[in-house]
């Protein structure tokens, strides 16, 4: 079923591409290179440090000549300080870290070599290097990511036993008291993160488990980095069911969904999903997984400014965006690859300017998101009344927004292991439930799509809460704020 487009509506690299400090200093380019996790800093980097405190300014000479920095501790087995460059930690309030996703995937979800800029498929997720998380172990059970200044709680054992299991689950409220009673690491400043902060965390080197034998979670990898951060699937022993590991963020939905009063967003990372969950149930309150946050209380806010030559600028993220989408050039909708051509479409025009867009990862796409907003709740998509959003018809016959395809595949446990690509819905979430279609996830979900097919053979939708499929969505494009590629005169 393809879904008809309206006008406008008003505006009303655990990581395989991570990068440690130490890789930091060998690549002195962190947002563009992949460093392995037992490199070493240049001795220079190390020697400019001798005698200094950590965070004390240093001078060293490296590859790329002379080079201002920060003492920074390095992770085991060197204790050594050593210079980082200050150029290589953003100074921005929201940086985006890297997805983490390395692998290039066609069409049918085969594993491909990533292709060039002329061919198929070009420009997705792993051809696109963003900021790769710097993680610092505190040794007290805290993680430092240096990148984002946030500092974390490393395990969802909230009992303490050694042990990650269905008893460690907090409801909303024992959450929330939980982050703002806990001491730990020399803090007292904890909170519960917010959707946006917690999400900072996903690791999109994971696979998705669902629908395979929930029996064990062995030779699965979950969307988290478990070399900094304690995991466990669901507790299938207290009948829980293997992706059942549902983190809790602090943002509760502005809507209401229909059947549930009260629906909070959180981040699963063992299917690798935002979604929001209903509170109240029949048998009582939704527990969560839950770690702590600490620093940067502004992570996660954006400063959004229009440009007035159709593209906002983010000055939090570092990031411009187009400010219109797809829809009113490609009403119907696209496909995953079609969306990644039309990219590559507008780059050869200069499009606004300019010749280096991209289809957004999912972390990227999902940092627009504004989760104050949603139909229901105030009349339009959940983004920045800055931005111009095509309205469509949904599948219950709503005026609704579309889901917006990010570059970011969405990998299984399945014999089609790339075959879906994830989205952000700034419209409902929709899900068929029983006798009809429910905003069952909610504006700001994330979830995935199949990169192609004909949604007509998804007439209940998929899954178990029947997410709706369309497969033809919408693009909006993104590109570095401090790009060096503008066009002059382009139309």
């Amino acid at each position: 079923m393809e879904l008809e487009m309206l006008t406008p509506a008003t505006p009303t690299i655990h990581t395989p591409a991570l990068l440690s400090v130490l890789g930091l200093m060998a690549s002195c380019a962190m947002a563009q290179t992949t460093a392995s996790p037992d490199m070493r800093p240049p001795p220079a980097a190390v020697e400019a440090c001798a005698g200094l405190g950590e965070e004390a300014a240093c001078v060293f000479t490296g590859p790329h000549g002379e080079r201002e920095g920060l003492c920074l501790a390095g992770p085991d087995p060197s204790k050594s300080l050593a210079c980082v460059p200050t150029a290589d930690i953003p100074d921005l309030t929201y940086p985006i870290l890297d997805s983490g996703q390395s692998q290039c995937y066609d069409a049918a979800g085969t594993d491909i070599q990533c292709p060039n800029a002329d061919e198929p498929f070009a420009g997705q997720d792993a051809q696109h290097r963003g900021w790769n998380p710097v993680f610092e172990d505190q040794g007290d059970g805290t993680v430092l990511e240096r990148v984002t200044g946030l500092v974390w709680q490393t395990s969802p054992d909230t009992d303490g036993d050694g042990l990650i299991h269905a008893s460690d689950k907090l409801t909303y409220a024992e959450a929330l008291d939980h982050c703002e009673g806990l001491t730990l690491g020399g803090r007292d400043d904890w909170r519960l993160p917010d959707i946006k902060t917690l999400y900072s965390l996903i690791d999109f080197s994971g696979t998705d488990p669902s629908g395979t034998d929930e029996s064990t979670g062995t030779d699965l990898r979950p969307f988290i980095d478990t070399e900094h951060f304690d995991f466990a699937y669901g507790d299938t022993t207290a009948g829980e069911r293997l992706i059942d590991a549902q983190y809790a963020s602090s943002t509760l939905y502005v809507s209401d969904m229909g059947f549930d009063a009260r629906t909070l967003f959180g981040v699963n990372f063992a299917d690798g999903r935002i979604k929001g969950y209903g509170l109240d149930h029949r048998s009582g309150e939704k527990t969560f997984y839950v770690i702590c946050v600490s620093g940067n209380a502004g992570y996660g806010v954006n400063a959004f400014a229009d440009n007035g030559d159709g593209t906002v600028s983010d000055a939090a993220t570092g990031l411009m965006w187009s400010r219109q989408d797809s829809g009113i050039e490609a009403p119907q909708g696209l496909d995953w690859r079609e969306a990644l051509d039309w990219v590559q479409t507008r780059n050869a025009q200069g499009y606004l300017g300019h010749r280096d867009w991209r289809l957004p990862n999912a972390k990227e796409l999902q940092s627009l998101v504004d989760y104050g907003r949603a139909p229901d709740a105030t009349g339009g998509p959940a983004i920045d009344p800055l931005f111009e959003t095509t309205a469509m018809v949904n599948e219950a016959g709503q005026t609704d927004f579309p889901y917006i395809w990010s570059s970011t595949t969405h990998a299984s446990a399945s014999s089609r292991p790339g075959a879906n690509a994830a989205y952000l819905s700034f419209g409902r979430a929709l899900g068929y439930m029983e006798d009809g279609w429910y905003d069952v996830h909610g504006a700001g979900a994330q979830r995935s799509d199949p990169k192609t097919g004909d949604p007509g053979d998804y007439p209940y939708g998929h899954g178990p809460q029947g997410d709706a499929i369309r497969i033809y969505n919408a693009v909006r494009l993104v590109r570095d704020l401090e790009g060096t590629d503008p066009v002059a005169g382009a139309d």
